[in-house]
């Protein structure tokens, strides 16, 4: 990879045109927003001008999954079958390296729900991702397992570890899966339901080029959003 991205991942809990300013302070070259607005048919100005360099997914245009990006940076759409699942999206880089960003859903499926959605994803194209940054809100935990089938949470995490992809956190600090001590997302804000279930996975080689990684304080962003954002430097 040639030169230093600082990258944002955060969930906006909808509006992000009156979140954007406020994210903005963290100065990324690229934001990876779920529950955000489709920029084409936003009305709101500002927001318009701030999305110009942009890709996004989604089936309401005020709540879906966006990358943005500033004016010097080239997002190429990679286009890879998503047979229905949702929400994912492939891109590349600068013509030099590829990124999943990632926002589950349930899907209306009872046995492919969240992270199983991802599962499935991951089976179909297994052999493009051991390259790939991956990172977005999976709404999983290893806590939750005996809700899924083979499609649970560690049965992904070690899916991505036999392609050489791990959890940029769980390396960083030591810990288990399931036992997190720093929070992501507070369910309906409240600081009592603390839960751990947005990530940065990463190939091996690229972990060790990560820097500067953080988890935004809840002081500071609960206001805007149930979800915390993850930042960090490659």
């Amino acid at each position: 990879m040639k030169g230093e991205l600082k990258i944002v991942t955060w969930n906006c809990n909808g509006a992000l045109r009156k979140k954007f300013e406020f994210l903005s302070r963290l100065e990324a070259d690229i934001y990876i927003v779920q529950e955000c607005e489709d920029p084409e048919r936003a009305k709101d100005s500002k927001y318009k001008v701030w999305a110009k360099n942009y890709l996004w997914i989604g089936d309401n245009k005020n709540k879906g999954l966006g990358i943005f990006a500033t004016g010097a940076i080239e997002l190429q759409d990679l286009k890879w079958e998503t047979d229905g699942l949702k929400y994912f999206l492939p891109y590349r880089v600068n013509n030099n390296f590829n990124l999943i960003a990632v926002w589950t859903k349930s899907n209306n499926s009872i046995s492919f729900r969240y992270i199983g959605q991802f599962w499935k994803y991951l089976q179909i194209h297994r052999e493009h991702m051991n390259d790939c940054v991956i990172l977005g809100d999976f709404n999983s935990n290893k806590i939750w397992d005996e809700n899924h089938s083979i499609c649970n949470h560690s049965n992904v995490v070690k899916e991505l570890e036999d392609i050489g992809i791990f959890s940029f956190y769980h390396h960083q600090f030591g810990m288990p899966q399931g036992a997190e001590m720093h929070p992501t997302f507070y369910m309906q804000r409240n600081r009592n339901k603390p839960y751990h279930i947005d990530y940065l996975f990463v190939p091996t080689e690229v972990g060790k080029r990560i820097t500067n990684f953080e988890i935004g304080h809840v002081d500071e962003w609960l206001e805007k959003s149930d979800h915390l954002p993850i930042q960090f430097r490659m």
